[in-house]
């Protein structure tokens, strides 16, 4: 099985690395996760495993995932996530994952996570438009788009084409980021040291695989 874990972002923080140099880096409590449930071919028309990760009390959870947690002889959790495989799992519902599957030849991973709301912006923030002209003449429209029913073809009059960057919610969207190099694993902890940055407020959560692209 692909190593696959559901973590915490903790937040980010520097590291010198061989040769002097200071590296940037996210340092993210992954695991340890159980596995709830595997899927089959057979039963499920696909192959994957159901993971779970950080417990929560049952009377914030409902019956259905309490009764689903106790089917691999756990209790619930607060983050369910599915991995999807390509061949069947060689693990049981119960079993237990950490980060020391990274530690086994892992160099590069995929982290995704939602990134962080920042609510309804302008054009200015959202797209980074360079707004009007602070001459004379412009007055209180500094930081407006313009024009927005301009260049519309022959017959439809001013109407806004369809992806026009406009004003409009930005952020809290999931975002993957690939090939991300791992520096660091620390199994005591269970903690993953990897260099850049990850999606997401400190404490939201992430999924870590390993890279697609990069082994």
């Amino acid at each position: 099985m692909t190593p696959t874990l559901i973590g915490t972002k903790v937040g980010m923080t520097s590291i010198i690395v061989d040769g002097g140099r200071v590296e940037p880096v996210t340092v993210i409590k992954a695991g340890p996760c159980v596995v709830l449930q595997v899927k089959t071919k057979e039963t499920d028309s696909y192959d994957a495993v159901q993971l779970g990760f950080d417990d929560v009390k049952p009377h914030r959870s409902t019956k259905a995932m309490i009764g689903h947690a106790g089917k691999a002889g756990t209790g619930p959790k607060r983050f369910v996530r599915e991995a999807r495989l390509d061949e069947p799992a060689e693990l049981a519902a119960g079993a237990v994952l950490t980060v020391g599957a990274f530690a086994e030849g892992v160099e590069y991973v995929d982290v995704i996570g939602t990134t962080k709301g920042k609510g309804y912006q302008g054009v200015m923030k959202r797209h980074g438009f360079g707004g009007m002209s602070a001459s004379h003449g412009t007055e209180r429209k500094h930081r407006t788009s313009g024009g927005i029913g301009g260049n519309a073809p022959r017959g439809t009059g001013q109407s806004v084409k369809k992806g026009k960057r406009m004003a409009g919610h930005m952020g809290s969207t999931r975002v993957t980021v690939p090939s991300l190099k791992l520096i660091r694993v620390d199994e005591e902890h269970d903690l993953l040291v990897i260099r850049g940055s990850v999606p997401g407020a400190n404490g939201s959560s992430v999924y870590i695989r390993k890279s697609k692209k990069r082994g």
